[in-house]
C-alpha cells in the first residue's frame, strides 16, 4: 500500500498523512514475520500497558520537543505552557484552549467530537464497503448485541481517526442525556489504515466502550471509544448525566484511537464534503467542534 492521503477542510486541499511508526506498522501488517509478532505479542493487553507505563516515566519528557517539532504541532493553542508536562502522556492528552475548538453555534448541528480523520456513510443499509472492496461493518459484533444494534442497521455512521499526532480528547456531538459507558473487551489492534484495509473487523474485536447520548432533536446516538495499540487506557472525564454540545466527554492516552458515532435513520445529515470524500473512499480531516451535520429536520 502506498501513502495514506486525507482531505485538509480548512485547506481545501489534499494531504499525505505523516504515520507516526510507520515502519514498524508496515512490518507488522503486510510482513509475514511482523504478523506473528503482532498477533503473539502486540495485540495483548501487556504490550500497551508497558508501552503506556514508559509514556507516563520522567524520561519521556525528553521526546516532546522534538515530536512536536518533526510533526509540526501548534503549541499556542496548549492551554498549558509545554514545559509543565512531566511526561509524554501529559502532553498526549493535553487539554487545548476554548478559542483553539470554537464550537459549531446551530442548535440543529451536530459536530465531529474530536480532531481526526474522519469517514462518514449516510445509510449504513447501502453500504456496500469501508476502506476497501469486500469489508463492511458488522453492528451486531460491535455492539456485542443484536438487539442494541437493530436500531442503526439503516441509520448514520462516522469514523473519526484520531493519529498520534492529534488532540486526543474526545467531545460530545449534540446536546442530549448520557448513559453511562459500558465496557466491551478485547485485544488492541493499530487502527491506522494500514491494518484497517487488512481487517476492517478490528473495529469489533477491539476494546471499547459504548455509551448513548438521547438528545430531543438528534434521537438515540451511538458513541463507540476504540482502544488501539499503545491504547490501553480511556478515561472518562465528565460525571453530568446532562451534557452539551462539545463539552469534552473524555480522553485517550497514548497512540492512535477512534471514535464511532452511529445516528439512528432519517435524524441526521451529514456534510456534504465529508459525504463527497467518503464516497471517494478518502478520510477529511476535521477539528472537534466543526459542523459534522444536521438535523434532517432542518435541513
Amino acid at each position: 500500500m502506498g501513502s495514506i492521503e486525507y482531505f485538509n477542510r480548512s485547506t481545501g486541499l489534499p494531504e499525505e498523512e505523516k504515520v507516526y511508526g510507520e515502519q514498524w506498522l508496515r512490518f507488522t501488517y503486510e510482513n509475514p514475520i511482523g504478523a506473528f509478532f503482532l498477533w503473539s505479542v502486540v495485540r495483548r493487553k501487556l504490550f500497551s500497558m508497558w508501552y503506556g507505563f514508559s509514556a507516563n516515566l520522567a524520561r519521556s519528557q525528553k521526546k516532546i520537543i522534538p515530536f512536536i517539532r518533526r510533526y509540526q504541532i501548534d503549541e499556542s493553542e496548549f492551554l498549558h505552557k509545554t514545559e509543565t508536562f512531566k511526561n509524554f502522556n501529559e502532553f498526549f492528552s493535553r487539554k487545548l484552549k476554548p478559542s483553539a475548538r470554537p464550537i459549531s453555534s446551530s442548535k440543529h448541528s451536530v459536530i465531529f467530537p474530536a480532531d481526526g480523520r474522519h469517514l462518514g456513510f449516510q445509510n449504513l443499509s447501502k453500504l456496500k464497503s469501508i476502506y476497501v472492496k469486500g469489508q463492511n461493518l458488522d453492528l451486531a459484533e460491535l455492539f456485542g448485541s443484536c438487539k442494541e444494534s437493530k436500531a442503526y442497521e439503516d441509520g448514520t455512521l462516522v469514523i473519526s481517526r484520531l493519529c498520534p499526532v492529534d488532540y486526543h480528547r474526545f467531545h460530545f456531538p449534540c446536546d442530549g442525556s448520557l448513559s453511562l459507558p459500558s465496557l466491551i473487551n478485547g485485544p488492541l489492534f493499530s487502527v491506522n489504515p494500514i491494518a484497517l484495509r487488512k481487517r476492517i473487523s478490528i473495529f469489533w474485536e477491539n476494546k471499547r466502550y459504548l455509551s448513548f447520548v438521547e438528545s430531543k432533536i438528534h434521537g438515540r446516538i451511538a458513541q463507540f471509544a476504540i482502544g488501539a495499540t499503545c491504547v490501553g487506557s480511556v478515561t472518562y472525564t465528565t460525571k453530568n448525566s446532562r451534557v452539551r454540545k462539545g463539552e469534552e466527554y473524555g480522553f485517550f492516552s497514548f497512540g492512535g484511537s477512534c471514535i464511532l458515532t452511529i445516528f439512528e435513520k432519517g435524524k441526521v445529515r451529514l456534510s456534504q464534503d465529508l459525504i463527497e470524500c467518503s464516497e471517494k473512499g478518502m478520510e477529511l480531516y476535521a477539528k472537534m467542534g466543526e459542523e459534522m451535520g444536521r438535523s434532517q429536520k432542518f435541513i
